[in-house]
C-alpha cells in the first residue's frame, strides 16, 4: 500500500510539471508578462555548443546536456529578473554604456581575437553578450543604490540575493518542467525530478 502511493503521489507530480510546462506553449521561463522562448534559449545552447568547436577548450570545464539547457535559461531569467527589478527602482542602461562596457572587457580580455576564447569559458553566446553586459551594468547599478541607502557593503550580497528573490516573486516566474523546476525562496532553476518531461536537445 505504501508503495502504491508513493508511486501514485509521484505520478501526480509529473503529471502537475507537465501540465503547468503546457499552460505557457513556447515559453521556457516567464517573467511577469515576459516571455522567454524556448527558441530563444535554444539558439543559445546551439550558439555556444557551435562556438566550443572554434576554439581551445582543452583545460575548460563546460556543461553539457541538462546543465547547459538548465544554465542557459538561468542566465536569460536572471537577466530578466535585474532588469524587472532595476525598472522598478527607475534604473536604466543606455546602449552606450553597453557599448563602453564592451570595449572594456575586449580591453581586459586581450583584444578581440580573444573574446571568443574567454565568451566560450564563460558559457556565454556571442549573441547574447550585449544582454551580459546590460545585466551586469544593471547589477552595478542596484548594487550603488543599496550603497547610496547606507547598506554596509558586507552586506550588498545578501541584499542583492533578497531583491533577485522578492523581483521573482512579484513577477510570479514560471519555469518550463522540461528545464526544471523554479525555487522562488532561492531564485533557482534546480533539476526537475526524473519522472518528468525531458529537457530539450543539445547538438
Amino acid at each position: 500500500m505504501k508503495k502504491f502511493t508513493a508511486v501514485t503521489i509521484a505520478s501526480v507530480a509529473a503529471i502537475a510539471l507537465f501540465l503547468t510546462g503546457c499552460s505557457q506553449v513556447g515559453a521556457a521561463a516567464t517573467i511577469g508578462s515576459t516571455k522567454i522562448t524556448q527558441a530563444t534559449v535554444q539558439t543559445s545552447i546551439d550558439t555556444v555548443m557551435a562556438e566550443r568547436t572554434s576554439v581551445d577548450t582543452s583545460q575548460m570545464q563546460l556543461e553539457t546536456g541538462e546543465d547547459l539547457n538548465r544554465s542557459q535559461l538561468r542566465f536569460h531569467l536572471f537577466a530578466g529578473l535585474l532588469k524587472a527589478a532595476a525598472t522598478s527602482l527607475k534604473i536604466t542602461v543606455s546602449k552606450a554604456e553597453i557599448d563602453t562596457r564592451r570595449e572594456v572587457i575586449i580591453q581586459q580580455v586581450g583584444g578581440v581575437a580573444n573574446l571568443p576564447q574567454a565568451l566560450v569559458g564563460a558559457g556565454i553566446a556571442s549573441t547574447d553578450f550585449d544582454t551580459y553586459l546590460e545585466a551586469v551594468l544593471n547589477s552595478e547599478k542596484l548594487q550603488k543604490s543599496f550603497i547610496d541607502a547606507g547598506v554596509p557593503e558586507a552586506d550588498i550580497a545578501v541584499k542583492m540575493q533578497e531583491l533577485v528573490v522578492a523581483t521573482g516573486k512579484t513577477q510570479k516566474v514560471t519555469v518550463n518542467p522540461r528545464y526544471g523546476v523554479w525555487n522562488p525562496e532561492t531564485a533557482e532553476v534546480n533539476a526537475a525530478p526524473s519522472d518528468a518531461v525531458s529537457p530539450s536537445t543539445t547538438k
